[in-house]
Formats: C-alpha cells, sequence, structure tokens
C-alpha cells in the first residue's frame, strides 16, 4: 500500500487530530534505532496519536501552561493531524484553529530571516565567509572586521545576547543603529551566545542585498509562493479577532494583542530579523514540508536541496549545536529525547516551536501563547519535550516500512 493511501486511511480516521511541538535530540526512538527513510503511517497509529496528543495538550491547558495552542503534525506531502485547545484568552474567547495568528517571537528568525538568507546565499549574492561588513559598512569595533555572516547565524559571532534598545533609543532608525554598533564580548568563533542583535544585524544584511525592505522581501520572495497568505509583520487591525494575545507588557501599560511582543522588535517598527512575524498553523506547516520536499511545494522552488541541508548541519560541533539559522538535537533542548540529527528546529519565547525530522519525513509546530498574561510561566518546556516525545513514539511504533524493489508484494 502507498504512503499516499495511508495517509488518506490515517486522516479519515481521525479528522482534525493534534499532536506537535519541538522535536530533535540524541537517544534512540521506540525499537532500538532511528528509521533510515520515511515511513508512511498506519491507521491504528494515527488514532493513538490523536489521543496521546490531545490528551497532552489538555493536560497542559490545565496546568495553566497556556490559554491556547494549536498543534500541527505532518509529513512532506501532507497534513497528518492537527488539533486545538482551549481559548485564544484567559477570558471567554474561540478556540484556536489553523487560522488563529500567534506571534511567531523567535521563529521569525528561521520562518523569516533564515529563509532570505538561504535564498541569497543559493543565489550567490551573500558570501557565508565574508566579513559582515562587507554587507554592513558601519558595522565597526574592535575584533568585528572578522565577524562573518557564518559566525551571525551559528551564534557564535561575540556579540552578547541581548540589550535594551527599546529603553536606549526613541526611534526605530536609533535602535538599529545601536545594535549595529554595539561591541563584542568576545572573540568571533570562540563560543556560542545566542544573540537577539545578530539576528537584528542578519536583518538588516538582507535589506542590504536585496534591495527591499525585509517584510517586503519576505512578502514577495518566501511567503507569497509558499502560499503562507497570513504570515506577516505588523498585522492589520482587521485581524484581530484571529490573534491570540500576549503578555500583560509593564512597559507598554497594556495587554498586547497584534503588536509584537518583543519590545526590542517593537522599538526596531515592529519588522525585524529577530522577531515580529505574525503566522499560523497552517502557513508554518506549509514551511515545513517544504524543507522535507526538498526546498519547493506544490511547483514553487524556494531554495536549493544542497542549501538545505548546508543550512541544517551542524556547523562547528566544538562551539556548539548550532546549524545556521537552525538549532539540532542535543538531548537537552526542547525537542525531546528521541528526535536526533538530522533533525533540526527553533523555539519562540512565546510559546511557539517548530521541528522537522528528514529521516522520519516529520514536522512537529506547536504555536501558544504562553506569555498570557505573563512571561513568568515555564510551564511550556515539560510541555514539548512531553510532545515531541510523544509523537516519535507513537509513529515509530505504527509506521509502515515502504516497499523497495526487493520488499515482498
Amino acid at each position: 500500500m502507498t504512503r499516499a493511501l495511508w495517509i488518506v486511511i490515517a486522516v479519515a480516521a481521525y479528522g482534525c487530530v493534534g499532536s506537535g511541538t519541538p522535536a530533535g535530540s540524541t537517544g534512540q526512538p521506540a525499537g532500538g534505532s532511528s528509521p533510515t527513510a520515511p515511513q508512511a503511517v498506519s491507521a491504528a497509529a494515527a488514532a493513538t496519536l490523536r489521543d496521546t496528543v490531545r490528551a497532552i495538550l489538555e493536560r497542559a491547558r490545565a496546568d495553566s501552561a497556556f490559554p491556547g495552542a494549536f498543534a500541527v503534525v505532518g509529513s512532506g506531502d501532507s497534513v497528518l493531524a492537527q488539533f486545538g485547545v482551549g481559548t485564544l484568552d484567559w477570558a471567554p474567547s474561540p478556540r484556536p484553529d489553523e487560522h488563529t495568528l500567534w506571534d511567531m517571537a523567535s521563529l521569525t528568525k528561521v520562518v523569516g530571516m533564515t529563509s532570505a538568507m538561504m535564498q541569497l546565499t543559493d543565489a550567490g549574492k551573500v558570501d557565508l565567509d565574508a566579513p559582515v561588513q562587507r554587507y554592513v559598512a558601519e558595522f565597526r569595533g574592535r575584533h568585528k572586521e572578522r565577524v562573518t555572516v557564518r559566525h551571525l547565524l551559528t551564534h557564535s559571532s561575540g556579540l552578547p545576547a541581548w540589550r535594551p534598545l527599546y529603553k536606549e533609543t526613541d526611534a526605530p532608525a536609533a535602535a538599529r543603529a545601536l545594535a549595529i554598533a554595539t561591541d563584542l564580548d568576545t572573540v568571533p568563533g570562540v563560543r556560542m551566545v545566542y544573540s537577539d542583535l545578530g539576528a537584528i544585524i542578519l536583518g538588516v544584511v538582507v535589506e542590504r542585498v536585496s534591495g527591499e525592505a525585509l517584510d517586503a522581501y519576505l512578502s514577495r520572495h518566501v511567503f507569497g509562493p509558499l502560499r503562507m497568505t497570513s504570515t506577516q509583520y505588523i498585522p492589520p487591525p482587521a485581524l484581530l479577532p484571529r490573534i491570540a494575545p500576549t503578555e500583560y507588557d509593564p512597559w507598554r501599560q497594556r495587554h498586547i494583542r497584534g503588536e509584537v511582543h518583543d519590545e526590542n522588535a517593537y522599538s526596531l517598527g515592529q519588522v525585524s530579523g529577530h522577531a515580529g512575524l505574525f503566522s499560523t498553523g497552517h502557513d508554518v506547516a506549509r514551511l515545513a514540508r517544504m524543507y522535507l520536499e526538498g526546498g519547493s511545494l506544490d511547483g514553487a522552488r524556494i531554495v536549493s536541496p544542497e542549501t538545505i541541508r548546508r543550512f541544517t548541519t551542524v556547523q562547528d560541533s566544538t562551539v556548539s549545536n548550532r546549524a545556521l539559522g537552525w538549532e539540532t538535537p542535543n538531548g537537552t533542548n526542547s525537542a525531546g529525547r528521541l528526535m536526533k540529527r538530522p533533525a533540526f528546529g527553533h523555539t519562540g519565547f512565546t510559546g511557539t516551536s517548530i521541528w522537522i525530522d528528514p529521516s522520519r519525513d516529520l514536522f512537529v509546530v506547536l504555536l501558544t501563547n504562553r506569555v498570557n498574561p505573563t512571561r513568568q510561566n515555564p510551564r511550556i518546556g515539560g510541555v514539548r519535550t512531553s510532545l515531541a516525545d510523544a509523537v516519535v513514539r507513537v509513529l515509530d511504533r505504527g509506521a509502515i516500512p515502504h516497499p523497495t524493489p526487493s520488499s515482498p508484494r
């Protein structure tokens, strides 16, 4: 029986199902070894997946991990399961669905900025090993001439993790200039420090090389071709009913809904390489499917298979487990314990996450607003790892190996 037919059977068996959270870590899946080729999903596994994911998400909501969540599990050629739990807000409000808009937070780095960098390197317009100063001339200071684009993408540039641009400046241009002018903490290439500042500068690289504003570039070259029709910066007021509120922000003195949660992104005009995107389960699933399909989806070529391989491979294991833009499994991160390389993924501060495992032809997306009403809520970490591991266990146990020419029919 073909993989496509198994998927039809699975979807018919459970309709709209859920699962999802980051995955991607070391360890052995059920059965003792990681699959080496994509496998089909049986109807029984699909039904078990539905029940397992529902239980995990509903338990997490009851434990106040988030007001609402939407999870999607799929393969390169289809969504296998999707499920919404809770409500958009703690106040009476609709249940999340595939069209709910979530603040992506740091998923902006991979959904947006990294997608653009992949295309520009594909086109030969950006050299990963070129100094950042080639593209952003004002990136000056002690040792900054040694910082390459690759350093920024792997968070090994020597830049500090963060600084309060929103408190130090009063206009987007000034906030951007201050990010670019920030001194290094260490020489580049010696350690990994996850840096929003580096992602902000990479967004500037995209703009300088392409000649387009970051949001315009992504709309025209990534989201439009992929038919990610809801993914955008600064959603208009008409979309507010679809947007999940985030935090009651002490700085802005209001409950945030429809504007970026990250204060520095807000100070940068709500468009940045590190944060600011809003997206849906439907759209993020399309991005994940594009990766699993080798860089194209429904006839739209976004990047080459070789560029995907390059950007999702660990760059220097002596420094970190970072790929280019992406994170990879390390046994202790949000991926859980069962996925391992070549899986890759990322998380966002607001409670979003995506992990993609090419060896299983699998993606797992979890979108939540765990910062509503306050960021002082750490429960999402356990939800992510529990859900990731549960999805992999169910699918590994219920997988039907694809026939090979030598397999009995």
